[in-house]
Protein backbone atom coordinates (compact mmCIF):
# COMPACT_ATOMS: atom_id res chain seq x y z
CA UNK A 1 0.00 0.00 0.00
CA UNK A 2 1.22 3.47 -0.92
CA UNK A 3 1.81 5.79 1.66
CA UNK A 4 -0.30 8.86 2.46
CA UNK A 5 2.04 12.08 2.56
CA UNK A 6 0.56 13.84 5.71
CA UNK A 7 1.03 17.88 6.00
CA UNK A 8 3.35 18.87 8.92
CA UNK A 9 2.57 21.79 10.02
CA UNK A 10 4.46 24.26 12.49
CA UNK A 11 3.32 24.45 16.29
CA UNK A 12 4.35 25.02 20.17
CA UNK A 13 3.58 23.75 22.98
CA UNK A 14 0.34 25.75 24.49
CA UNK A 15 2.05 25.06 27.97
CA UNK A 16 4.82 27.94 26.43
CA UNK A 17 2.16 30.03 25.34
CA UNK A 18 0.44 29.86 28.90
CA UNK A 19 3.79 30.41 30.35
CA UNK A 20 4.50 33.22 28.36
CA UNK A 21 1.23 35.18 29.28
CA UNK A 22 -2.42 33.83 28.30
CA UNK A 23 -4.54 35.92 26.74
CA UNK A 24 -7.74 35.93 24.93
CA UNK A 25 -8.45 37.82 22.15
CA UNK A 26 -5.42 40.58 20.74
CA UNK A 27 -1.94 41.56 22.13
CA UNK A 28 0.52 44.03 20.25
CA UNK A 29 3.33 42.36 22.30
CA UNK A 30 4.00 40.67 19.40
CA UNK A 31 8.02 40.68 19.74
CA UNK A 32 8.24 39.05 22.84
CA UNK A 33 6.40 36.55 22.47
CA UNK A 34 7.60 35.00 19.14
CA UNK A 35 11.48 35.38 20.08
CA UNK A 36 10.27 32.48 22.84
CA UNK A 37 7.72 31.22 20.56
CA UNK A 38 9.87 30.74 17.46
CA UNK A 39 12.73 29.31 19.06
CA UNK A 40 13.92 26.12 18.26
CA UNK A 41 13.42 24.08 21.50
CA UNK A 42 9.78 24.86 21.30
CA UNK A 43 8.98 24.51 17.80
CA UNK A 44 8.08 21.53 15.87
CA UNK A 45 6.53 19.45 13.19
CA UNK A 46 3.33 17.62 13.69
CA UNK A 47 0.78 15.74 11.88
CA UNK A 48 -1.72 18.67 11.05
CA UNK A 49 -4.48 15.74 11.20
CA UNK A 50 -4.01 15.52 14.94
CA UNK A 51 -3.34 19.03 15.76
CA UNK A 52 -6.81 20.12 14.55
CA UNK A 53 -7.58 18.04 17.66
CA UNK A 54 -5.46 18.98 20.15
CA UNK A 55 -5.38 22.39 22.36
CA UNK A 56 -2.11 20.88 23.62
CA UNK A 57 -0.38 22.42 20.87
CA UNK A 58 -0.68 25.84 18.91
CA UNK A 59 -0.45 25.76 15.33
CA UNK A 60 0.92 29.28 14.18
CA UNK A 61 -0.44 31.02 11.42
CA UNK A 62 0.02 34.54 9.69
CA UNK A 63 -2.61 36.40 9.78
CA UNK A 64 -1.42 39.35 7.25
CA UNK A 65 -3.98 42.30 6.47
CA UNK A 66 -3.79 44.83 4.15
CA UNK A 67 -4.61 48.16 4.54
CA UNK A 68 -4.75 51.36 1.95
CA UNK A 69 -5.58 54.99 3.08
CA UNK A 70 -7.58 56.72 0.01
CA UNK A 71 -7.54 60.45 -1.43
CA UNK A 72 -10.08 61.05 1.39
CA UNK A 73 -7.87 59.84 4.48
CA UNK A 74 -10.49 56.68 4.93
CA UNK A 75 -9.03 53.41 5.94
CA UNK A 76 -9.47 50.64 3.96
CA UNK A 77 -9.09 47.12 3.90
CA UNK A 78 -8.79 44.21 2.18
CA UNK A 79 -11.72 41.62 2.81
CA UNK A 80 -13.14 38.90 1.13
CA UNK A 81 -15.51 35.62 1.58
CA UNK A 82 -14.02 32.23 1.74
CA UNK A 83 -14.77 29.44 -0.56
CA UNK A 84 -15.55 26.41 -0.14
CA UNK A 85 -11.86 25.30 -0.91
CA UNK A 86 -10.01 26.93 1.71
CA UNK A 87 -8.93 24.53 3.74
CA UNK A 88 -10.06 25.01 7.57
CA UNK A 89 -13.45 23.93 6.47
CA UNK A 90 -15.03 25.15 9.63
CA UNK A 91 -14.60 28.78 8.29
CA UNK A 92 -15.91 28.34 5.01
CA UNK A 93 -18.49 31.45 3.32
CA UNK A 94 -17.15 33.00 6.45
CA UNK A 95 -15.71 37.23 5.68
CA UNK A 96 -12.53 37.71 6.36
CA UNK A 97 -9.51 40.74 6.17
CA UNK A 98 -6.78 37.75 7.05
CA UNK A 99 -4.71 36.17 4.33
CA UNK A 100 -2.51 33.71 5.36
CA UNK A 101 -2.08 29.44 6.25
CA UNK A 102 -0.10 26.99 8.38
CA UNK A 103 3.85 26.72 8.29
CA UNK A 104 4.61 23.63 6.87
CA UNK A 105 7.90 21.40 7.14
CA UNK A 106 7.91 21.83 3.11
CA UNK A 107 8.74 25.56 3.63
CA UNK A 108 12.37 24.93 4.16
CA UNK A 109 15.12 23.72 6.40
CA UNK A 110 14.59 23.87 10.48
CA UNK A 111 17.96 25.66 10.79
CA UNK A 112 16.46 28.91 11.99
CA UNK A 113 12.64 29.11 12.68
CA UNK A 114 12.05 32.86 12.11
CA UNK A 115 13.46 32.32 8.78
CA UNK A 116 11.40 29.05 8.38
CA UNK A 117 8.41 31.19 9.36
CA UNK A 118 9.07 33.99 6.72
CA UNK A 119 9.07 31.76 4.08
CA UNK A 120 5.96 29.87 4.70
CA UNK A 121 4.16 33.81 4.86
CA UNK A 122 6.31 34.44 1.65
CA UNK A 123 4.68 31.47 0.16
CA UNK A 124 1.32 31.88 1.41
CA UNK A 125 0.94 35.22 0.34
CA UNK A 126 2.38 34.38 -3.42
CA UNK A 127 -0.53 31.47 -3.51
CA UNK A 128 -3.46 33.56 -2.82
CA UNK A 129 -2.93 36.66 -4.39
CA UNK A 130 -1.44 39.64 -6.84
CA UNK A 131 0.08 42.67 -4.88
CA UNK A 132 0.94 45.05 -7.38
CA UNK A 133 1.63 47.79 -5.08
CA UNK A 134 4.84 49.01 -2.73
CA UNK A 135 3.85 48.43 0.66
CA UNK A 136 5.12 48.44 4.33
CA UNK A 137 5.13 45.55 6.35
CA UNK A 138 4.98 45.48 10.54
CA UNK A 139 3.86 42.98 12.83
CA UNK A 140 1.17 44.18 15.05
CA UNK A 141 0.55 41.74 17.38
CA UNK A 142 -1.05 38.05 18.41
CA UNK A 143 -4.49 36.51 18.01
CA UNK A 144 -5.86 33.77 20.38
CA UNK A 145 -9.39 32.62 20.43
CA UNK A 146 -9.77 29.88 23.32
CA UNK A 147 -13.00 30.39 22.80
CA UNK A 148 -13.93 28.46 19.41
CA UNK A 149 -13.28 25.29 18.57
CA UNK A 150 -10.55 26.55 15.68
CA UNK A 151 -9.26 29.32 17.82
CA UNK A 152 -8.56 26.52 20.76
CA UNK A 153 -5.77 24.91 18.19
CA UNK A 154 -4.45 28.15 16.58
CA UNK A 155 -2.25 31.10 17.63
CA UNK A 156 -2.40 33.71 14.97
CA UNK A 157 0.31 36.40 13.96
CA UNK A 158 -0.59 39.77 12.50
CA UNK A 159 1.27 40.98 9.96
CA UNK A 160 -0.19 44.55 8.65
CA UNK A 161 0.54 45.58 5.17
CA UNK A 162 -0.02 49.51 4.09
CA UNK A 163 -0.39 49.31 0.46
CA UNK A 164 0.44 53.16 -1.59
CA UNK A 165 -2.52 51.66 -3.93
CA UNK A 166 -5.35 49.53 -3.78
CA UNK A 167 -3.89 46.91 -6.34
CA UNK A 168 -3.97 44.04 -4.09
CA UNK A 169 -6.38 41.19 -6.07
CA UNK A 170 -6.98 37.04 -5.79
CA UNK A 171 -5.12 34.93 -7.01
CA UNK A 172 -7.58 31.62 -5.89
CA UNK A 173 -11.04 30.56 -7.01
CA UNK A 174 -11.82 30.59 -3.53
CA UNK A 175 -11.08 33.51 -2.58
CA UNK A 176 -14.61 35.36 -3.05
CA UNK A 177 -15.97 38.71 -3.86
CA UNK A 178 -12.56 40.49 -2.95
CA UNK A 179 -11.53 44.02 -2.80
CA UNK A 180 -10.64 47.07 -0.53
CA UNK A 181 -13.86 47.95 1.67
CA UNK A 182 -14.04 51.30 3.96
CA UNK A 183 -13.14 50.01 7.90
CA UNK A 184 -17.01 51.77 8.63
CA UNK A 185 -18.66 49.44 6.60
CA UNK A 186 -16.80 46.16 7.76
CA UNK A 187 -17.53 47.10 11.58
CA UNK A 188 -20.95 48.09 10.66
CA UNK A 189 -21.10 44.19 9.30
CA UNK A 190 -19.04 42.70 11.57
CA UNK A 191 -20.84 39.82 12.86
CA UNK A 192 -20.31 38.11 9.06
CA UNK A 193 -16.72 37.74 10.07
CA UNK A 194 -14.70 35.08 10.99
CA UNK A 195 -13.31 35.59 14.33
CA UNK A 196 -10.30 36.69 14.25
CA UNK A 197 -11.14 38.92 11.54
CA UNK A 198 -13.60 40.28 13.92
CA UNK A 199 -10.82 40.71 17.31
CA UNK A 200 -8.61 42.15 14.70
CA UNK A 201 -11.08 45.08 12.79
CA UNK A 202 -12.11 45.90 16.94
CA UNK A 203 -8.07 46.27 18.25
CA UNK A 204 -6.65 47.55 15.35
CA UNK A 205 -9.69 50.07 14.11
CA UNK A 206 -12.16 50.86 16.29
CA UNK A 207 -9.05 51.32 19.39
CA UNK A 208 -10.38 48.69 21.55
CA UNK A 209 -7.93 48.42 23.66
CA UNK A 210 -9.60 45.91 25.51
CA UNK A 211 -8.51 43.64 23.15
CA UNK A 212 -4.95 43.88 24.80
CA UNK A 213 -5.51 42.79 28.11
CA UNK A 214 -3.03 40.10 28.87
CA UNK A 215 -4.77 37.53 31.09
CA UNK A 216 -2.14 36.24 34.45
CA UNK A 217 -2.21 32.63 35.12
Amino acid sequence: MANVLTEQVLVVPTAVFHRLGHFQGFSREAERYLAELLAPEHTSFRPRSEMEEDPSFKQLIPYCIFRHLDRTGRDLVFQYRRGKGQGEQRLHSKRSIGIGGHISSADGPAAGQHDLYREGLVRELAEELVIDTPYEEHCVGLINDDETPVGRVHLGVVHLFDVEDPAVRSREDDILEAGFRPVAELLARLDEFETWSQICLKALFAGDDKESIVVDN
